[in-house]
């Protein structure tokens, strides 16, 4: 049973149309602010299945979401990742279906993805110095990474860079070519090779993040307007979220800003966020939200062996009554989402999970 698509607005009257679902907790990297080595991951029986996100992703599509970005973690690792995109795509109502990955693995499942129907590609890379991505992410993979930048002139869909713009100095990166302040123009330079958009993310103070210094975006832009006097703001679409885009004269992608901090953009806030455990967070600032999964797995035993629930959803008995109430609490959630974040006030910030384990 898929519930009547239609319009779904918060309290403030914001068209909730965007979902981040993170689909596991695990990575293959060591990013200092995000998943640092010691972190512990959890177990397999404590992260929803492919059932259980297909289940809330056809109640969110008959309540309104059309757009999915698939997140981890680094969704990558988990196996079945290619054909819940493809089970995502086949959701009508769902429009539009990316993917935020750090790129390691693209070689390996770039084929599969674009089989499965991807509409978008997002890369997480913070430098283009080797020396500097192997401090701030444990592992020598830069390489790795490029191949499928280098491969974007010839693909069928959009690659976008994302980077946190991080005080390096933080980083102890002593050595490292990188770690000046020409780290953003090396990847900048990205938009006059190919045609990839890149944008530069403001840290949140949210678990590890708080310890490293974000880069005020506001003296980014200026420091952009002098390197590039020809730098204009770019007003055609490249997407559903909260980026402000910017295109250097001749480039063949567009630099973006995404400033959480110094850019304040709640009150056009139009995404919820289900982390790997079925948590619907509605601020990344909060933890307020409702534990989807509970209502999923009411009643049931836990899994032999502690691994994934597996049983049908769409055409079995009691389907149309776990819609309903699936729908019930995401509405409510979402009536209760709050007017803004308040990361420039750290003291009033409630959600103390990593980000590994909100979902980036």
């Amino acid at each position: 049973m898929i519930l009547e698509h239609f319009t779904m607005k918060d309290s403030f009257g914001r068209n909730i149309d965007y979902m981040r679902i993170s689909i596991t907790d695990r990575c293959n990297l060591r990013c200092k602010y995000c998943m640092p080595d010691g972190v512990e991951n959890l177990a397999r029986s404590e992260i929803l299945s492919l059932e259980e996100i297909e289940a809330i992703a056809i109640c969110a599509a008959g309540l309104g979401i059309s757009r999915i970005k698939v997140t981890g973690g680094e969704p990558l690792v988990r196996r079945d990742c290619c054909r819940l995109v493809k089970l995502l795509k086949s959701i009508p109502g769902i429009e539009k279906v990316t993917i935020t990955t750090n790129g390691v693995l693209l070689d390996r499942y770039l084929e599969p993805l674009l089989e499965a129907g991807i509409d978008g590609i997002n890369i997480s890379l913070d430098t283009l110095d080797p020396c500097m991505y192997e401090r701030i992410t444990g592992f020598d993979r830069l390489a790795c990474v490029m191949k499928t930048i280098e491969q974007s002139p010839g693909l069928p869909v959009r690659i976008k860079i994302n980077a946190v713009s991080i005080d390096f100095s933080s980083m102890g990166g002593e050595g490292c070519n990188g770690a000046g302040g020409s780290w953003w123009k090396e990847l900048v330079g990205l938009t006059g090779r190919y045609p990839v958009d890149v944008r530069f993310i403001e840290m949140m103070p949210i678990g590890y993040g708080k310890q490293f210094k974000t880069i005020n975006h506001k003296e980014l832009l200026e420091e952009m307007h002098r390197e590039y006097p020809g730098l204009a703001e770019d007003h055609t679409e490249h997407g559903y979220g909260p980026a402000v885009y910017y295109r250097i004269p001749g480039a063949l992608g567009s630099v973006g800003l995404i400033s959480a901090i110094h850019g304040k953009f709640c009150d056009e806030c139009n995404r919820v966020r289900l982390t790997s455990q079925g948590f619907l967070k509605t601020c990344l600032c909060y933890e307020d939200g409702v534990d989807l999964r509970a209502i999923l797995r009411e009643g049931l035993d836990t899994p032999e062996g502690g691994g994934h629930y597996h049983w049908p959803l769409r055409g079995c008995p009691g389907e149309e009554k776990l819609q309903a109430r699936l729908a019930a609490a995401m509405e409510k959630a979402i009536e209760d989402k709050p007017a803004a974040h308040c990361f420039e006030r750290p003291g009033k910030i409630t959600e103390s999970h990593n980000m590994i384990a909100i979902g980036g």
